[in-house]
């Protein structure tokens, strides 16, 4: 090989070292240093994960209310959205009993309306029609991005997920997507 032509690295070298490296990342995450484990809570991990995708779920929910609310034009074209977030909302959410320890807490019911028993009183309070934009545009971008941020923590949160929650974490992810993008697309344009 001449000493004028550079090397690059191959796709799969990269490929490979950027998993070595989220890998990485993932196995330091994983531990807070002080040896608990999920025996020590008392509540397994897939547990604490669904409970969290389910108030964030509630949380999204709360939104799709709010910006209903403030903007009852929009109501119409917001309803299939949040039919689906409600329905993800009682597809993660735990049911059956509680492990008893000393933080556990109380199990998600399968309800798809109010909040999880678990959620702090301030994370569960809903968005007032005054935090929902003005403007019907800027309202639908702004329930857009709290639809891709949580389409993003979703798909992060799947790595360390067990099996079936990564998967239905997934699914639910790919639905944020979407929905992200219906909400920010003229509804009966032309593809």
């Amino acid at each position: 090989m001449p000493w004028t032509q550079t090397l690059r690295p191959s796709r799969r070298s990269l490929l490979t070292g950027a998993a070595g490296v989220a890998g990485g990342a993932l196995l330091a995450g994983c531990s807070d240093g002080s040896g608990s484990s999920d025996a020590d809570t008392g509540v397994p991990l897939e547990r604490r994960m669904r409970e969290a995708a389910v108030r964030d779920s509630e949380r999204l929910l709360e939104r799709y209310d709010a910006t209903a609310a403030a903007h009852p034009d929009l109501a119409a074209r917001l309803a299939p959205l949040r039919g689906a977030v409600a329905e993800h909302t009682g597809a993660l959410a735990v049911v059956g009993p509680v492990k008893t320890g000393p933080s556990a807490s109380p199990s998600v019911s399968g309800s798809r309306s109010g909040a999880s028993p678990s959620a702090p009183a301030d994370a569960a309070a809903a968005p007032s029609a005054a935090a929902v934009p003005a403007k019907p545009a800027e309202a639908l971008t702004a329930l857009a991005d709290a639809e891709r941020s949580l389409a993003e923590a979703r798909t992060v949160a799947l790595a360390g997920a067990p099996g079936e929650l990564a998967r239905l974490l997934a699914s639910v992810a790919a639905c944020g997507a979407v929905h992200a993008y219906l909400l920010t697309s003229t509804p009966g344009a032309a593809s």
